[in-house]
This record gives structure tokens, sequence and C-alpha cells, in this order.
């Protein structure tokens, strides 16, 4: 297959939209707005080297629905019409250089140490708490559900009105709408829980409540893990999640987009090394702990580092044995993110049927024109999956942490500016 050929730069039908290529950039929490959560010039200064680069499709971090969703500091929200101009003018940065770009729109529940995050308490399906941060959230009332539903939906229509392409509801990674979904986090007895279809209930509604306000023909999309990856807790696992998926599309979502893992799951959804990650925490969430936790991190990070590197071996496209599952139960978009670099990969993953494109997160980080060196076969920085931006989050704006990476990526936009 020639250059101009390759599967990987042929156009993707996402609803009524079609993207030129199969490579997107997945969202990655940006750590870059105001502490009220406006978007800021940072990150159109993150995300302008992307769309210079020609990445057809961007996916934003997480945008919080509500201030009580909010999941990190200097978070991008679209909870307020005030915020509406400059997200607009985020939008308007990108489509200058044809790039499209979706909002995604999340609440995070009771993943969250409240005091790092600057609000009051953390909410969720159920009482269950989060063994990774201590956080123990409040139950939701059946009012307070429906009031997030509608934030959902107004959040959603202020994202299509700042001129988004489209939005994607953040249904994995274990915040709120997975919390919703999996029985180890969801112990309602109420038209919220216990069935499968009463525990996908919240997802369903926050679905029809978005497309009641974006309209048909806009692009609604999901994030949805192929297996909550949490052993010996009664988390979802693949043919569960890919039945979430099916009644999804029956509702009329546009793509999936599949992912693994929450919180408590360790860092299957990161996988590479982990000791600069953990160090970076240090001076991050975990200062947010409870005093044992604390000073059991700062103890025993180099202990855990050792163990999770052994756990979560980095591998490309390590998500696609669960993207495969998808796709065969599907006739909607199937994305698949999970550590792809390299376009030989890539292009085996969709030439193979294992899913319809590729999303990408650390890669782009580490270099921003990824997309254009894959389509021109030329060479730039390579992410070397440390981790160590994944370890600032909520504390440094998200960049490239590998001092040797960092550099090369630094030479390479001065040089574009040039």
């Amino acid at each position: 297959m020639s250059l101009d050929e390759s599967v990987l730069f042929t156009s993707l039908v996402i609803g009524k939209l079609s993207i030129p290529g199969r490579i997107i950039k997945t969202a990655t929490s940006e750590t870059r707005a105001t502490s009220d959560g406006f978007a800021t010039q940072q990150h159109i200064d993150f995300y302008l080297p992307m769309a210079k680069g020609g990445v057809p499709l961007i996916i934003t971090g997480n945008l919080y629905t509500s201030f009580d969703g909010k999941s990190t500091p200097l978070q991008m929200g679209a909870d307020d019409d005030a915020k509406i101009p400059a997200l607009k003018h985020l939008v308007e940065s990108m489509h200058a250089h044809g790039t499209q770009i979706f909002a995604q729109v999340n609440h995070a529940g009771r993943q969250v140490i409240p005091s790092y995050a600057g609000i009051p308490a953390a909410v969720s399906a159920s009482s269950v708490k989060d063994l990774s941060t201590g956080t123990r959230p409040r139950a939701l009332t059946v009012a307070e559900i429906k009031l997030i539903v509608q934030q959902f939906a107004d959040a959603s229509a202020r994202c299509k009105r700042a001129g988004f392409d489209g939005v994607q509801i953040h249904a994995g990674h274990g915040y709120l709408v997975n919390q919703f979904l999996t029985p180890y986090t969801n112990e309602r007895t109420d038209d919220y829980g216990g069935s499968f279809d009463n525990r996908l209930r919240f997802l369903r509604d926050v679905y029809r409540a978005i497309r009641a306000r974006v309209g048909n023909d806009y692009p609604v999309i999901i994030k949805l893990n192929g297996s909550d990856y949490l052993p010996l807790r009664p988390g979802l696992k693949t043919p569960e999640l890919v039945r979430v998926a099916v009644a999804m599309e029956q509702e009329g979502i546009d793509a999936v987009e599949v992912s693994v893992g929450q919180y408590e799951s360790g860092f299957p959804m990161v996988r590479g090394t982990f000791g600069r990650s953990l160090r970076n925490m240090l001076s991050g969430g975990v200062r947010h702990l409870s005093l044992w936790r604390r000073i059991a991190f700062n103890l025993f990070w180099p202990v855990m580092a050792l163990i999770f590197n052994l756990l979560f071996k980095h591998r490309e496209g390590f998500n696609l044995h669960y993207a495969r599952q998808f796709k065969q139960a599907l006739s909607i978009p199937v994305i698949c993110v999970g550590g792809f670099l390299n376009r030989e990969a890539m292009q085996a993953a969709v030439e193979q049927g294992l899913c319809d494109a590729v999303s990408v997160g650390r890669g782009f980080i580490a270099d921003p024109l990824l997309y254009r060196h894959l389509h021109d076969r030329t060479s730039g920085p390579r992410c070397v999956y440390c981790n160590a931006c994944v370890g600032l989050i909520g504390t440094q704006p998200v960049d490239c942490y590998h001092p040797k990476v960092r550099t090369e990526k630094d030479a390479m936009l001065a040089a574009m500016e040039n």
C-alpha cells in the first residue's frame, strides 16, 4: 500500500460528520484552565501544533458539567454560559487549521480528593469508598441525579454553541457515569441500581437529554471501558460493556472509544514505567490524602513503581483485544486508545478490523506533529511511556516531562516557528 493509500489517512464518518483520517488525539487532562474553569491561551498553545500538524480530530480533556463534578484543579469547565466565548476561541483556533474538535463532558463522582479539586464533597451512585484516594462519597438522591443529567445536557449545548464539532460522554475510567454502570460502585435499590437496565439508566438519561438539546445531526460519542479491570471486585467485564455499547448504539450514539480501568485498577490505561509518575505525585494530589496514606505513599512509592512496572508493561495497542469485541457487535465506529505510536501498528489495527480508528494521548504530548510525521514517514520526538506527565495532572500543565524527549520537542517547536 502506497503512502497516499494508507487506510489511516482515509475518511471516517461519525454520525453526519466526516473526518479526513483515522488517527485521533484522545482526551488528556490539560491542567491549563483558570482556577474557575475558563479555557485559556495555554489550551490553544497546547493544541495548536497538533492542528498545524494535520491531526483530523482532537478530543479535549474532560470538561466538568457542574462545579461539584470537578476532578482536579485547573480543569476546564462547561458549566456556565460565561465560559462559551473562551471555548469558542479555542475551537476557532483549531478550525483555522482544518482540525475538528470534540468536547469531552464529564462528572468525576467519587474519583476526586475534594480538598485537592476545591469542591465541598464527593458524590456517587452509592456511598462506596474509593480505595485509591480514601474518598467516601455521598449517595446521590434521585432529584440530584436528574439535575446532573440536565447539567450534562446544558454543558453539551454550550459546547455546541461554542462551535465544537461534537461531544464525547466520558462513561469510562471510573468516573460518575461508570460508577452508575458498575455493580461495584452502584449498590442502589431504586430505578438507578440493581439490574443491567437500571444501572444503564443514568447513561441513557444523560444521552437522551444531550440529544434533545443538540439535535439529531450533532455527533455524540462515548468513551467506555473495555474492562473495569477490578480483580476480586464486581467490576464490569468486556461482554457486559459491549452490551452497554450495543444499547447505546440503539439509542443513537455515533461512535465508541474503548479504553480500560478505574483509579482503583492501578495503571492499566497508561502502561509503561511508573517511577517518574509516582515521584511526581508527591507534589500533587498525594499532599491532600489522609496522614496515613501520605506516609505510606512516601515510604512505599518506589516499591509500588516496581510492582506497577511488572503489572502494566507497555505494549502497543494494549486495548485491541477489547476493541475487537466491540467491533464485532457494533456497526458504528469503534475507536481504540492504548499506547499507539508506530504507523505499522496503527495500520494493522484498522486493516485487520480490530477497530475503525486509533486514538493517541501520550504520543501527541511528546510529539505534537505526530500525525504529520506518521503520514510523511518522518521522525520526531518519541514518547518513552515514562508517565511523568500523568503524575503531574492537576499541578502542572500537561506536557512531556521526560528531559531528553522534552528537549527534542521544544527544539522541534522552536524550529517550526522560525
